[in-house]
């Protein structure tokens, strides 16, 4: 009976919840780093490398002179407390904390200085004996374990070889489809027994005009151009001949509609 009034499950249970965003922490700036740019600044000599824009030209009253070129050695000059041209530093770095001096109290941290500090201990990786020298080798690499079988794609067609058969497949059903349409431009249509009755009495009465062509060629052929016209009345002749013998011997023919 609880349960009609107050069923176990809710829309609300459905909702997403609102994820809380995770704010960094402030960035780490060192309370050495002002003493640290300005000691860099300090020791850096302006216009070292390219010199300086523009030079005065020299006197002719300072003439160069024996051994002016040879290096000398730097005068001393009295170092002040605060500052001082050789020294490494140009502000003082705060003193060292004395003995005395209470140390800051009630600092806690999460940090496991045990966890951290503990040193895991590195497991050799299983080797092999490649030879009776002792030489040694990887267990992974010698063979002697499965390796490959365990991938997931073992025993599968690579994925490059199912791109190229599909590119294949593509390429012949492009050529099918345009011999196909080659078929259909060049048609064929069979010749009906009348037509083709007609078209061998044609063949045969070319054959006979040019045949009488032939008979009343001269017997002697003494020129180029008797010689020529012969042999092209015997070509069409023999051809003539083929032809007539093609439509008697097959009664089924077909011809292009082109």
């Amino acid at each position: 009976m609880s349960e009609l009034f107050y069923p176990q499950q809710s829309v609300y249970d459905h909702l997403i919840p609102n994820e809380d965003e995770v704010k960094k922490p402030p960035r780490y700036v060192s309370k050495f780093r002002q003493a640290v740019i300005l000691e860099n600044k300090s020791n850096r000599d302006s216009k070292r490398t390219m010199g300086p824009a523009k030079v005065d030209a020299p006197s002719p009253d300072k003439y160069l002179k024996k051994h002016s070129k040879e290096p000398k050695l730097s005068e001393k000059t009295e170092c002040l407390k605060d500052t001082c041209s050789t020294c490494a530093c140009t502000v003082r770095k705060p003193p060292i904390p004395a003995r005395t001096d209470v140390p800051l109290m009630g600092i806690h941290t999460k940090r496991d200085f045990l966890k951290t500090t503990e040193v895991v201990p590195m497991k050799p990786k299983p080797t092999s004996v490649v030879n009776n020298v002792g030489d040694k080798q990887l267990l992974e690499n010698s063979g002697l374990v499965p390796k490959y079988i365990l991938k997931k794609d073992y025993g599968e067609v690579p994925a490059y070889i199912q791109q190229r058969r599909k590119v294949e497949q593509r390429a012949q059903e492009e050529y099918e489809r345009f011999v196909g349409e080659q078929k259909e431009q060049v048609a064929m249509q069979r010749l009906s027994d009348k037509e083709r009755q007609a078209v061998m009495q044609g063949l045969k009465k070319k054959w006979d005009e040019v045949n009488g062509v032939y008979q009343k060629l001269p017997l002697i052929i003494d020129t180029l151009s008797k010689k020529t016209h012969k042999i092209q009345l015997e070509e069409e002749l023999s051809q003539l001949e083929k032809d007539i013998r093609l439509f008697e011997r097959f009664t089924t023919i077909y011809i292009s509609k082109n």
